[in-house]
């Protein structure tokens, strides 16, 4: 996630100098074969430029405003994370009776749920992150990775324990629903980041959307190029641009969870509430938080 108000240029050429070159080709194309080829024939009209903008920048606004639909409701889910995550480290320090065997199961019962985040965060990066196994003990691991969905078993795992605070009497039924309700909202999480990741942004929407440019992007050159000359390149690229890397940062949004400069901070926000419920439970040696790459973003 980006976390300064003005984007470095060398940051801009990075992500679209290819689509440059090819727009930069594709205007000096149009100019040649209007000059050489079009020029002794008919001319171009002007409404033709004029009705594809108008075109484009209805499909750009919506694929940019479904994008960033997708980027904040990711960004809530994992607030709600951090947030709920606090509450259970909380509510298990402070309703299960202080005793060695209890102090024990909820200990487990915190670490397992910082497995659990960490599991989570490397599904929907499609990454291997083994983090999560220092918070596991070698048998609960051993379960939980021979199924499919690693987080879903650490969850349930937790459950399981918290029927054993209740059934030996160490909680009464109200914390239990407490608690559980807590658990309920962590596979309700866990749901709605996996349908945003699991959801393909409609194809035809995105496609349609860069053909529309291009055409776009040659028309108008090929109607300026009529009394601009060879200027008509340039200015045909820059016109071009304008609507391409509008384009591309609203497509940058689409998937929150990737790794990039442009997704929520999944590394960030997992390391802040690891260290929050450590130092929860009183433990000192806590990792390191998160810092800004380069003062420019955070991943």
């Amino acid at each position: 996630m980006l976390l300064v108000n003005n984007i470095r240029l060398s940051r801009i050429i990075i992500n679209t100098w290819y689509v440059d070159i090819i727009m930069i080709a594709s205007c000096m194309g149009a100019y040649f074969i209007r000059e050489y080829l079009i020029a002794y024939h008919f001319s171009i009209p002007t409404i033709i430029p004029t009705v594809l903008g108008t075109a484009i920048a209805f499909f750009i606004g919506f694929n940019n405003n479904q994008a960033y639909d997708r980027w904040w409701e990711a960004r809530k889910v994992w607030g709600g994370l951090v947030n709920d995550s606090r509450s259970f480290a909380r509510s298990l320090l402070s309703y299960v009776p202080q005793s060695d065997e209890n102090n024990v199961l909820v200990q487990r019962m915190v670490h397992r749920h910082i497995a659990f985040l960490y599991a989570l965060k490397a599904k929907l990066r499609g990454t291997v992150d083994l983090i999560y196994v220092k918070y596991l003990d070698e048998e609960e691991r051993t379960q939980v990775e021979k199924q499919a969905n690693i987080h879903n078993a650490i969850l349930h795992k937790q459950s399981e324990d918290l029927e054993k605070l209740y059934s030996c009497g160490k909680i009464d039924g109200f914390k239990f629903m407490q608690i559980n309700e807590l658990l309920v909202k962590f596979s309700d999480q866990m749901g709605m980041s996996e349908r945003i990741k699991n959801t393909v942004f409609p194809t035809t929407y995105s496609y349609l959307t860069k053909v529309f440019i291009w055409l776009f992007v040659v028309t108008f050159t090929l109607v300026i190029s009529q009394e601009m000359g060879v200027w008509s390149i340039f200015m045909g690229w820059m016109i071009g641009f304008v609507f391409v890397s509008t384009q591309i940062n609203g497509m940058n949004l689409v998937d929150p969870f990737e790794n990039n400069v442009a997704g929520i901070p999944l590394n960030q926000i997992t390391r802040t509430i690891e260290i929050n419920l450590l130092e929860m439970m009183g433990e000192e040696d806590t990792p390191p938080p998160i810092l800004p790459i380069n003062d420019e973003y955070v991943l």
